[in-house]
C-alpha cells in the first residue's frame, strides 16, 4: 500500500492545480478530458466544415471574366422587336438583370435597357409576372 500512495499523490495533486490555473474551474476530469477550447481552431479550415481553398481561405473557384455578348457578335443596334434576345436579359419576375450578372458592357447595357423598356411599352415583354 505504501507503494500506491506516492504514485497517486502526484496525480491528485496535479489535477487540482491544472484546473485552478485553467480558464474554467471544474471537477478536474471535465476540462482535462478534451472538452475545452481547441488550440488549433477548426480542424477542416473553413466555416461549416468546408475546406478552405488556397492561402487565406479565399478563391476556391476561379471566376472567368465575362465578355459582352454584343461586342463579341458585333451587334451595335439592339432591336426592341427581338423578344427572344431580350428575354435572356430579363429575370422571370420581369426585372432587368444587372450587367455584373450578365457580363454585358456598359454601353450595351444602356442600349439593352432602352430596348427592353420599348418592348414593354408596346406589350412585347411583360412589366412583371402575374403573382
Amino acid at each position: 500500500m505504501s507503494e500506491e500512495t506516492p504514485a497517486r499523490a502526484p496525480e491528485t495533486g496535479a489535477a487540482p492545480q491544472a484546473s485552478e490555473s485553467g480558464p474554467s474551474s471544474g471537477s478536474g476530469s471535465g476540462p482535462s478530458s478534451g472538452h475545452g477550447p481547441r488550440p488549433g481552431g477548426r480542424p477542416q479550415g473553413g466555416p461549416g466544415g468546408r475546406p478552405s481553398g488556397g492561402p487565406g481561405g479565399r478563391g476556391k473557384f476561379f471566376r472567368r471574366k465575362k465578355v459582352c455578348k454584343f461586342c463579341t457578335e458585333k451587334i451595335d443596334a439592339i432591336p426592341y422587336r427581338d423578344v427572344r434576345l431580350l428575354q435572356g436579359f430579363v429575370a422571370e419576375r420581369g426585372k432587368i438583370v444587372p450587367r455584373r450578372l450578365t457580363g454585358v458592357c456598359t454601353t450595351h447595357q444602356r442600349r439593352l435597357t432602352r430596348a427592353i423598356k420599348q418592348a414593354r411599352n408596346i406589350a412585347l415583354l411583360p412589366f412583371a409576372t402575374r403573382h
